[in-house]
């Protein structure tokens, strides 16, 4: 580690007495002075984009609308927008997106409706600067590990709640990494036997219980008028008994979402994350109660972790995995 302190990369903190017999510790930490790291999130129409320093923390924001999808538009979209947010020092770029990601290759981005595309080698040979690619949910566990909530703790689950649900999994302080991470697994659990259908033709499912669309819907359909998901949220909060009862509803969904989740990971910490979380603040009590019913006794209570950053975390989850990438480059090369 000496090469790295000596070059500024890391940095020692205050010393820390442990108790035991000796010198106290002295812990390090990446120096905030390194440079910055642009993060990327993509959906099927829009671009969020973050700068940050070494340690996640947004420096400037921009988002854009994708008026078109195709590789090469998106390649010159994301390159304008960097350019746009002028980051000092830039020393990495990270892409983040629904579907599969493999070596800096698209394999499938449905929102995008991209297969088998080469992204990160043609952007990093335009930025001249390296480019990370990864799955937008493996990304943010990272974020959340590294630099957020889930930091310090040896394993947890990241759900997410915004256009669809989203899990991803920690376990021993590693993010998993399997040929399923970004196929969407989550997305369609049966929660409610007698729940409303998804688009897909599931009963009382993940996506059909906790989406921001999901709960627009149902809201819109028993008030027999358009009503968007924040106001959704503001109807159920003045105790409208339609809207109140459709977040119940979703309120019982995600508390046996939780329950399920660590009833089979074995993991007892959630990150919850989106910008559908909203809808969590006004059922908290009965996300508890309903994660107690279905859990043993004897089992750890689970702890909740409320990311409320909202859709930016994607991006900075895009950052982090960039972030990762430059450290570990650093490190190889002492």
């Amino acid at each position: 580690m000496k090469p790295l302190l000596d070059r500024g990369v890391l940095v020692e903190l205050d010393e820390l007495a442990d108790g035991s017999i000796g010198r106290p510790s002295r812990p390090l930490d990446v120096s905030p002075t390194v440079g910055t790291f642009v993060g990327i999130k993509l959906t099927g129409d829009h671009l969020f984009a973050v700068v940050t320093d070494v340690r996640a923390n947004p420096i400037r924001n921009l988002d854009v609308e994708l008026s078109q999808t195709d590789p090469s538009a998106v390649t010159r979209r994301i390159a304008d927008v960097i350019a746009d947010l002028e980051p000092t020092n830039l020393r990495g770029v990270g892409i983040s997106l629904g579907g599969l990601a493999r070596k800096g290759d698209v394999l499938e981005a449905p929102f995008l409706g991209w297969r088998d595309v080469h992204l990160a080698q043609p952007l990093a040979e335009r930025l001249a600067v390296p480019v990370v690619l990864e799955n937008d949910l493996v990304a943010l566990a990272e974020a959340e590990r590294w630099f957020g909530l889930g930091r310090g703790l040896p394993g947890f689950a990241v759900i997410t709640i915004g256009a669809g649900v989203g899990y991803a999994l920690v376990i021993n302080g590693e993010v998993v990494r399997s040929p399923d991470a970004g196929v969407g697994t989550g997305g369609h659990i049966p929660l409610d036997p007698l729940g409303p259908y998804c688009v897909e033709g599931h009963k009382g499912c993940s996506q059909a219980m906790l989406t921001i669309g999901a709960i627009a819907a149902q809201a819109s359909a028993a008030l027999q008028r358009t009503v968007s998901f924040d106001d959704a949220l503001k109807l159920a909060e003045e105790g409208e008994p339609a809207a109140r009862a459709i977040v119940e509803a979703a309120g019982d969904a995600l508390g046996r979402l939780i329950a399920l989740t660590a009833n089979l990971t074995l993991q007892s910490s959630v990150v919850l994350a989106g910008d559908g979380i909203a809808v969590y603040r006004l059922v908290a009590d009965r996300v508890a109660q309903r994660i107690a019913s279905e859990r043993s006794s004897r089992a750890q209570t689970v702890s909740i972790h409320v990311d409320s950053s909202g859709f930016r975390a994607w991006a900075r989850g895009a950052a982090a995995v960039a972030i990762q990438d430059a450290v570990g480059r650093l490190t190889a090369e002492h």
